[in-house]
């Protein structure tokens, strides 16, 4: 059997608001969120809050982030988002508080099933626990989980959920050692 993308059919697939909320929205983003002139996180949050992302106190913003659809963003409070961080949420993405995702980090909630001729679409949701540490341009996969502190390093691509207090490393990411987080 070959892949048949004539057949392709994702109609099952809500984004959760019409279509005039989403054209507003890509506009108003890529107006204010994503662009480099914007140097306001103040401005992101709010407009980001206004399309109904839940964002908590103390969130940093940098320039040139991409988020596909606010309403299906939870953040924490007192988290770092770096410049050309793409958030890619097709499903829920839940960020929990004091955590850093580094500049040109991909978060990915969407795949296709290669194994089907028709390429379907499959969605599910990311949790990144708190504290957790996303390095610059690493990868988060569709369904993972990064537990309370979680480290994943520059580069590195998480398959699969990360322990709590554990660093990862490559592609896949693997465990290479505990974090340890001295007294200040």
């Amino acid at each position: 059997m070959k892949t048949n993308l004539e057949s392709y059919n994702n109609s099952w697939y809500s984004t959760g608001r019409s279509a005039v909320v989403r054209a507003l929205w890509f506009l108003t983003s890529a107006l204010f969120v994503q662009c480099n002139w914007n140097p306001s996180s103040a401005v992101r949050v709010f407009l980001l809050r206004l399309f109904g992302a839940k964002i908590g106190k103390g969130v940093v913003i940098k320039p040139a982030v991409e988020i596909k659809y606010p309403w299906l963003l939870i953040v924490g409070d007192y988290v770092w988002i770096g410049e050309q961080v793409w958030i890619d949420n097709l499903a829920m993405i839940e960020i929990g508080s004091h955590v850093c995702i580094s500049q040109g980090a991909y978060l990915l909630t969407g795949n296709h099933d290669y194994s089907k001729p028709t390429f379907d679409l499959m969605v599910k949701p990311i949790r990144l626990e708190e504290a957790v540490w996303i390095g610059a341009r690493a990868i988060v996969c569709p369904g993972v989980i990064c537990q309370s502190h979680a480290v994943l390093t520059a580069g590195s691509v998480a398959r699969k959920n990360l322990d709590a207090y554990t660093i990862y490393s490559g592609n896949p990411a693997l465990p290479v050692k505990q974090r340890l987080i001295s007294e200040a």
